[in-house]
Formats: structure tokens, C-alpha cells, sequence
């Protein structure tokens, strides 16, 4: 206990969101959340105009709605990939017809309504055009595995033609661009851009005092389980929540530590944070070089898969991944035909003392029972000095780095003094909650040779943190809760996954996070299919099942 005490301060300033009441000092580790309603600053966004989001295919939706939403929706909803292309492939079902399934999803869930969710900031004005294309352009025994013509959400600071990347920021709102290096990567592949996710703005390293899934482009993500009372978990909060609401086939969110295993714990869905360098970071807003990666977001683990294997390709312009050089590698034929008990007993897994959640004892218990062995953990008493530094020191360059190579000429700023004072020219629309963060950024300084030192600290405290115990004990992963262990997977560059294992008393999401180390990608993926298949603890949220 004195040790997650120790964390409480530091977890407060990551992007790795807290649990619940965004004002309280608590650890996530400590929190309860509660069942009451929570009152936000901002709920709807002053700056997004519906009208212009929708006026490229109103028609459409209001045609399909009227005409093929019912017919359709057990072929799509809560389907997996390998489902739906199964679907495609027997004539049931056409990509367009599924991009338009989506898209009325989105029309009637999403905003202006008293189910609003806002978890889509932009959609794609050419997205049925594409469709269709792909549909003309279907290749004869496709393989089920594929993203071909699969519509897939980015979170919004991830770069996309014919949409802006604003980071949720009204500073970036004309920042139109080319794809990003994992965007090309899933166009190659045949995935379908349907549009961008709502985030915490800034990824979360802006506002510091504001809930997660707030951005003044996009308004307040909302969670699906419980509206106005759980947490969505940020930053990648509108990509959670659009996988929990199915308003496409899968997303992409961007962790520096905890942005895609907050969210999608929070909204009971898949989400991989890769080993940093496996997934290209270029055309990506960044917060930190030395730690962001983009990652999938997805209703299933199999689903993940088939997206990570989209998105991976060597980006010679991102040093990590030049130094990483990760090996090809297929992430979905093991899950294909995988046997989970008769997979499981070939594992060795750690568990941590102290952590009394019933779900967590339960999925230890559930996964004793289906043949794994279980290692009862002491969790280390190790810290992790001047984290928030690394990300100050960090976005310092980086982001005038990608506003230069990346950014739009259509912008009006070079770097965070320009970007703050722009933000105080309009405070109620720009930074209703303040930009305290962006402040501490810019106070902050180092040398090369500080910051390296700094760097290098935290990198070998966050592989002794899990070195010591998995070495010691033979284990191929240790489990954890959410994001709970995000900080050290995150300096020690370790990849984590976590998937759904249940919800508490008032209906707020958990998620059971496996941790491995570097380029582990492969065998946290197959840990997590086989825990989903024991356990199948995903449920749709009750409000969004029609």
C-alpha cells in the first residue's frame, strides 16, 4: 500500500487517465468509483458543426436506416472480422452496406440526443465511394482474416487525408494533412478510413485539472456503461468508446502510458500498447518520442490481431523503429486454430498481492482452472523518478517537430508559447479547464545530458520491475488491472494488452492487462485469446443494443 500511496502523484499528470472522480488525489489503484452523475464544465462541443460532419451522405444513413438496418444487423453487430468477411464472401452483406451500418449507428448514438456519446469528431466524406471501390475491386478468395474493406476509427491525432488531425485542439483545426505511416499501411491493406475518434485533448497532457475524453474540437466522451457516471478512461477515450458502442469494426488509439489500456478497460474492449518502436509513430501528434505508439482497439482479441498486422511495416523515418528492427512476424495464424486450455498449461503467469478486486481473483482463479500456473508476485517497492520530465523535456521538440515535417501549412503555429497564447485569446472556447500541463512544459529544461541520464533511470526501473519477478519465477507474462502497471510497461518500452474481465457492482468495466517483455506481441496476443475464450466477458452496454 505505501507504494501505490508513492504513485498516486505521478499517475495524476500521465496520459494514463484516473479511474474515476477526475478531482480527487487517489491513485487508480485505490479509487472506488461511484454511481453518482457527474457534472462537467463542457458537455457538447462549441466549435464541431453536425451539419457539416454528416452533409456528405445524410441521404444514404436515412435510406438505410429506413430500409436495411434490421435486415442486416445480425450479420454486423458485435461480429468479428473473419465473421463479417464471412458474410461478405457468401453475398449477405456488401462493404458499402457495412460502412452505412455504421455510419446510422454513429447518426443515431453519437450526438444531440439524450444516448449522446461523442466519440466521433470527423467522418470521411469519401468513405462510401471507397466502399464501394472495394466492393467492385474484391479480390476472389479473400482471406477472412483481412482488414480488406473493413471500416476502421483513428483517433484524432493521428494523420488521415481529407480530414484535419487536431489533437481535439481548436488551434489545429485546419490542420489538414497526408496519411500517417500506419494509416497508409491499413489503406494498402484495404481498410476503410471511416472517420477520427474524440480524445482527451492533446492526448491528454494539456489541461491536467479536466476528465478524461474532453477536448474543445470534440466535447466530452461519455462512457456507454454509464453515462455521465463511469470515467471513459483517456486519452484514447473516444476510440474505446466507439469500440464499446459499435460504431465501426475497429479503432486506433495512441498510448505515452496508459492511453489505450485506460480506455479500453474502461469500455470493456481489446487494447494493445506495442512494444515502442513496433508501430510507426510518424504523422502522429506526439506527446513523447521516447515513449508514444499508436495501437489497436478492437471488440475481440483476433480482431487486434488482424489490426496489428495491418499497421506493422519498418518506417525508416521513425528512429525506434529503425533501432527496435522488429521481425516479421504473423499475429494471427497462432490464434486461428489455438486450444486454450492445452495453450495454457504450457504458461506461467504473475499475480500481484494486494490487489483484493473479486474480478481479478476471479480471472487468476479462471485461468488456474483452465491449466496455467499461477505465481503469487510481491509487487516491487520501485520508483520512477522525474516520468512527467520525460514528457515535458520530450514534447518541448517533438511537437514543434511534427507541426514542421507533419503539420499542415494552414497552421498559425510553430510551437506550445505560440499554441498558448493563441489558447488564451479565447480561454471559455480553447482551455475551459486551463492548460496547466503545456505551462509546465515550457518551465521545464534540461541538458542532453540530464535529460539522457533521466531517461535511462527510468528505462532500467521499469525493466527491473518486471525482470526481477518474471526471470525469478520463469513467468511468460504478469497480469495486472486496467492500467494500473501502465508507468513501468511504458518506460521499460514493454508491450501490454488488456481485455474485458467483468464489471463491478454499478456496471463499470475492468479490464485483466497481461505484461510481457519487448516484442512480445505474439504470445500476449494468444494469452489474451485464450483468456477471452474461458471467460467471454464482454457485454454489449444495455442502452446501445438496438
Amino acid at each position: 500500500m505505501k507504494q501505490i500511496l508513492l504513485l498516486c502523484t505521478l499517475f495524476i499528470l500521465l496520459s494514463c487517465k484516473k479511474e474515476s472522480n477526475t478531482n480527487t488525489q487517489e491513485s487508480p489503484e485505490i479509487q472506488k468509483d461511484s454511481n453518482q452523475e457527474r457534472e462537467y464544465a463542457v458537455l457538447d462541443s462549441k466549435v464541431l458543426d453536425t451539419s457539416v460532419l454528416w452533409k456528405s451522405f445524410n441521404f444514404e444513413v436515412k435510406t438505410f436506416i429506413e430500409t436495411k438496418y434490421d435486415k442486416l444487423k445480425p450479420l454486423i453487430f458485435e461480429k468479428t472480422i473473419p465473421e463479417i468477411q464471412e458474410a461478405v464472401a457468401n453475398g449477405k452483406l456488401t462493404y458499402e452496406e457495412l460502412t452505412l451500418f455504421y455510419l446510422s449507428r454513429i447518426k443515431k448514438y453519437d450526438r444531440n440526443n439524450e444516448l449522446s456519446l461523442n466519440s466521433v469528431i470527423a467522418l470521411n466524406p469519401k468513405v462510401l465511394e471507397e466502399a464501394g471501390e472495394l466492393d467492385a475491386n474484391r479480390p476472389e478468395n479473400l482471406d477472412l482474416y483481412s482488414i480488406y474493406g473493413m471500416p476502421v476509427l483513428l483517433k484524432d491525432n493521428i494523420n488521415a487525408s481529407g480530414m484535419p488531425t487536431t489533437a481535439g485542439a481548436v488551434v489545429f483545426e485546419k490542420n489538414t494533412t497526408g496519411d500517417a505511416y500506419i494509416t497508409q499501411k491499413l489503406k494498402e491493406n484495404g481498410a476503410l478510413i471511416l472517420g477520427k475518434a474524440n480524445l482527451s485533448e492533446w492526448a491528454y497532457f494539456f489541461c491536467g485539472d479536466c476528465p478524461s475524453g474532453y477536448s474543445a474540437v470534440g466535447g466530452q466522451t461519455l462512457n456507454p456503461y454509464g453515462r455521465k457516471i463511469h470515467d471513459t478512461g483517456g486519452s484514447s477515450s473516444g476510440s474505446g468508446v466507439s469500440m464499446a458502442a459499435n460504431f465501426a469494426v475497429a479503432a486506433v488509439g495512441s498510448e505515452t502510458s496508459g492511453s489505450i489500456l485506460s480506455p479500453s478497460s474502461s469500455n470493456s474492449v481489446v487494447g494493445l500498447k506495442p512494444t515502442i518502436g513496433l508501430l510507426s509513430r510518424g504523422g502522429i501528434v506526439p506527446i513523447s518520442s521516447t515513449l508514444d505508439t499508436p495501437g489497436p482497439m478492437t471488440r475481440s482479441v483476433i480482431d487486434n490481431a488482424i489490426m496489428l498486422q495491418a499497421m506493422t511495416g519498418l518506417d525508416s523515418e521513425d528512429e525506434k523503429a529503425v533501432s527496435l528492427n522488429a521481425p516479421q512476424t504473423n499475429y494471427i495464424n497462432a490464434l486461428k486454430n489455438l486450444d486454450p486450455e492445452g495453450f495454457l498449461k504450457e504458461k506461467r503467469l504473475g499475480y500481484y498481492k494486494g490487489y483484493e478486486d473479486t474480478l481479478y481473483v476471479q480471472a487468476v482463479q479462471a485461468l488456474k482452472e483452465a491449466g496455467a500456473t499461477l505465481v503469487e508476485l510481491e509487487r516491487p517497492e520501485i520508483d520512477l523518478p522525474q516520468f512527467v520530465r520525460v514528457l515535458n523535456l520530450d514534447m518541448k521538440v517533438d511537437l514543434p517537430a511534427y507541426i514542421s515535417k507533419y503539420g499542415s501549412d494552414k497552421l498559425s503555429v510553430n510551437d506550445l508559447d505560440e499554441i498558448t497564447v493563441y489558447n488564451k485569446e479565447d480561454s471559455l472556447i480553447r482551455m475551459p479547464y486551463g492548460q496547466k500541463l503545456f505551462y509546465g512544459v515550457l518551465a521545464d529544461s534540461a541538458s542532453t545530458e540530464e535529460f539522457t541520464a533521466i531517461k535511462d533511470t527510468l528505462e532500467r526501473n521499469g525493466r527491473k520491475f518486471f525482470d526481477e519477478p518474471i526471470k525469478a519465477n520463469n513467468l511468460d507474462a504478469v497480469l495486472s488491472i486496467n492500467n494500473y502497471m501502465a508507468g513501468y510497461a511504458a518506460v521499460a518500452k514493454y508491450p501490454a494488452i488488456t481485455v474485458p474481465m467483468g464489471y463491478q457492482k454499478d456496471n463499470r468495466p475492468m479490464g485483466l492487462t497481461f505484461i510481457a517483455p519487448t516484442l512480445s506481441e505474439a504470445q500476449l496476443l494468444e494469452l489474451a485469446f485464450a483468456y477471452e475464450t474461458i471467460s467471454k466477458k464482454r457485454k454489449t452496454p444495455a442502452d446501445f443494443k438496438e
